[in-house]
């Protein structure tokens, strides 16, 4: 039966609602311009007008290429009331990885915001075109332009004058619940960006979970701290949409600066990851009560320093603080762990687990999602040993976008019962499970990293260095890393006597946060017993002297 019809629901759900009901409420407050649920709600429905030509074609892929801007959020809109998957795609990224992404997605339409809009005659250059092309605030050239609407196969293109005579598309296409709701890319050991489809059931079921844990209305305030291209900005949009509450989205400097941004705004919900209040940690803007207004503080995407929890909260002495877990394969936030500050006063402190190497447990499942804790062979680990997590339940996403081989590596059906299989997601990550039932990050089973929040398979670096002339070893490893939390990527290379390659050459291939803050040469690797690149000897390599870098 299809969601979002009568009475369904689907990631569009929340919104719609508000905009019919409160249409004068903000919804969006960017660049300091505020957009109400009603005139958001409208321009969506003129985007999704064009994009299924009035509602005579069905659309199944739209490319969001913005960030930060007003068309970023109404394009995300746009695409679901299309009855689309909304791809979101960051102007800030290289132009070959934008096209790698588009090919592999096949969108059928995009969506550039001004900043986006000028790269589209270099991203598109050797991408089958989409058939529909809108740049709603401009932001092309005339010059170039005049080539992408020449030069498109027969694709529209639609600018900001021709949408605006556009009338909003009243009824909405219909979705089903296993329909996909938005495709994420994230880093590939291959080289190549590896696709996840989220589902709408799966998005409803975290989104569900996270209204039952945290209770908004229309008076409450939140941030929109993650680029779109990271799946907890989906948490960012519409926990609070949902609620009819309003969002507020800080531009990079801003979060330089997250205090300032609270303070200014009287937010109630800050999202972001550990290293934003680490960073204000650092440079002593997190004094006691600072933030009195904040209700919620919630943080994702890395390790949480049990220093840094401590010292937000006391910034924010009103404020609940959850620590959040859960990669993009289990949609969103799977697990959580409201932390509280150890009373040394009183006998009745935290749990020792709290601390347990100064981070922040990442709790448990959330309601109706289920976790094993198994050795390398998936047979289950007793209570308090280290193993790999296992996560079943609804949040699980289908799997790797027309990837089998990796789908079937990485989701495995399990026998729970004697007469019970379920489907379980292997994250890769090394957890224990201890006494109170909160389970402890203990690192990764593989050479997966998290830059500043961002998931970085370290194998694609390597692959792209060896794609360089001359090299013929290359290497990877997180450096520094500081409180668990990796804050960069050093690589390794040994060549047939070619200089080593800079780091411009990656640049142009990958985003910033997996470009290499240095490039070592070195005459041969270090190996292990079994033959393999010993990454801890290269880690210790870079505490001594004598090593040369380039780029």
């Amino acid at each position: 039966m299809p969601i979002d019809v009568e009475d369904g629901r689907s990631l569009r759900s929340g919104f719609l609602a508000h905009a019919a009901r409160t249409p004068d409420t903000p919804a969006l407050v960017v660049r300091g311009v505020s957009h109400s649920y009603g005139a958001l709600d409208q321009r969506a429905r003129r985007l999704a007008t064009v994009l299924s030509a009035g509602g005579s074609r069905r659309v199944e892929r739209v490319a969001v290429f913005a960030s930060r801007s007003e068309v970023a959020y109404a394009g995300t809109l746009g695409a679901l009331y299309a009855g689309a998957a909304y791809v979101p795609l960051n102007p800030r990224f290289p132009v070959e990885r934008t096209r790698a992404m588009l090919r592999r997605a096949g969108v059928d339409a995009i969506i550039a915001d001004a900043a986006a809009a000028a790269q589209l005659p270099d991203v598109l250059e050797g991408v089958e075109r989409p058939a529909c092309i809108i740049t709603p605030d401009g932001g092309v050239r005339d010059d170039r332009a005049e080539g992408i609407g020449a030069d498109v196969r027969g694709a529209d293109w639609i600018g900001a004058d021709a949408l605006a005579r556009v009338e909003p598309l009243v009824r909405l296409p219909g979705v089903l619940s296993d329909d996909v709701a938005y495709l994420l890319f994230t880093s590939g050991t291959t080289g190549e960006p590896k696709g996840i489809a989220v589902t709408h059931a799966n998005v409803l079921h975290c989104l569900d979970a996270a209204a039952q844990r945290y209770v908004l209305g229309s008076d409450d305030r939140a941030t929109q701290t993650f680029d779109l291209t990271f799946d907890l900005a989906v948490f960012d949009l519409f926990v609070p949409w949902n609620a009819g509450a309003s969002i507020y989205v800080p531009q990079p400097n801003e979060l330089l600066a997250p205090v300032r941004f609270v303070q200014r705004h009287a937010l109630t919900l800050w999202f972001s990851v550990p290293s934003v209040p680490a960073l204000a940690m650092r440079r002593t803007m997190l004094t006691p009560g600072a933030m009195p207004s904040l209700r919620y503080s919630l943080f994702c995407g890395e390790p949480l320093p049990e220093s840094t929890a401590r010292a937000w909260a006391a910034a924010a002495p009103a404020s609940t603080l959850d620590n959040l877990y859960g990669p993009t394969e289990l949609t969103i936030a799977c697990f959580a762990h409201t932390w509280r500050a150890p009373n040394t006063s009183s006998t009745d402190r935290d749990p020792p687990h709290v601390v347990a190497h100064a981070i922040v447990p990442i709790g448990r499942p959330l309601p109706g999602l289920g976790a094993l804790v198994v050795d390398d062979t998936l047979a289950a680990v007793a209570d308090g040993a280290v193993g790999e997590l296992l996560v079943c339940g609804p949040q699980t996403v289908p799997g790797y976008w027309r990837d089998e081989a990796r789908t079937a590596e990485r989701f495995v059906d399990l026998a729970v019962s004697p007469t019970r299989t379920r489907r379980f997601y292997r994250t890769g990550d090394r957890v224990r499970r201890t006494l109170t039932g909160d389970y402890v990050y203990c690192g990764r089973t593989d050479d997966q990293v998290k830059v500043l929040g961002h998931r970085v398979e370290l194998g694609e670096i390597e692959s792209r260095l060896l794609d360089q002339p001359g090299v013929v070893q290359a290497a990877a490893v997180a450096w520094p890393v500081e409180d668990a939390r990796a804050l960069g990527i050093v690589a390794f290379v040994t060549t047939d006597a070619t200089p080593a390659p800079s780091r411009d050459a990656l640049a142009v291939m990958l985003p910033d946060y997996m470009v290499p803050s240095r490039i070592v040469l070195l005459d041969e690797m270090p190996l292990n017993g079994n033959g393999k690149i010993d990454r801890a000897r290269l880690s210790a390599l870079l505490g001594t002297t004598g090593v040369g870098a380039v780029g």
